[in-house]
């Protein structure tokens, strides 16, 4: 048997939808956070296309390199949809080169740095694939603790993210995600949330 088909308890599926599948209130920020994907862009593109029509963000950085077997970095790919739904060109910018969501942060702090300056960055939203929930918020808070920090989830599954635990493509990738976090932890790569 799989790891993934193994019977879950009720009290992991309640653990993982409190402490990883999370959301939080969103209030305009100074800064929609576009953590890179493959997978979604669709979904991803319609997500941050809304933020900015409806008044939620300043600035944009997406961030994301290449992919094996995808076209282009993952950073422009996203970029060029999103100035096609209406986000201006010149509020994003762009991290071209991360291949990890720590990479994700830390490469995208100086060009933040650069072009806006972090002092005048209070607040953000993270955009994230929702299987990954927490860590975009536990990597934001391990590299960049003093901005206040808020989470849009994506679902770019064809079922409610609440149907995960008998879904098997997105209880895979929850459960995969799930996973990684007590070892990123452990490595230093997260913190968690103050």
């Amino acid at each position: 048997m799989r790891q993934d088909d193994e019977e879950l308890s009720e009290d992991l599926i309640a653990e993982i939808n409190r402490d990883h599948l999370i959301t939080t209130p969103i209030e305009p920020a100074d800064l929609l956070f576009v953590f890179g994907t493959r997978h979604g862009v669709p979904e991803f593109v319609d997500a941050a296309a809304r933020l900015w029509r409806d008044g939620f963000f300043r600035w944009a950085l997406v961030s994301g390199g290449a992919t094996p077997g995808g076209e282009g970095d993952e950073a422009c790919v996203l970029a060029d949809l999103m100035i096609a739904a209406g986000i201006p060109a010149e509020v994003i910018l762009l991290e071209r080169k991360a291949g990890n969501t720590g990479e994700n942060v830390i490469f995208s702090l100086p060009i933040l740095e650069d072009h806006v300056g972090l002092a005048n960055i209070g607040s953000l939203i993270a955009l994230g694939k929702v299987c990954t929930s927490s860590r975009y918020l536990m990597t934001l808070q391990r590299h960049w603790p003093q901005v206040r920090k808020m989470l849009y989830p994506v679902n770019h599954f064809p079922h409610p993210v609440q149907e995960w635990p008998h879904r098997p493509e997105l209880r895979a990738k929850v459960l995969s995600e799930w996973r990684k976090i007590a070892a990123y932890r452990q490595a230093g790569f997260i913190a968690d949330l103050a």
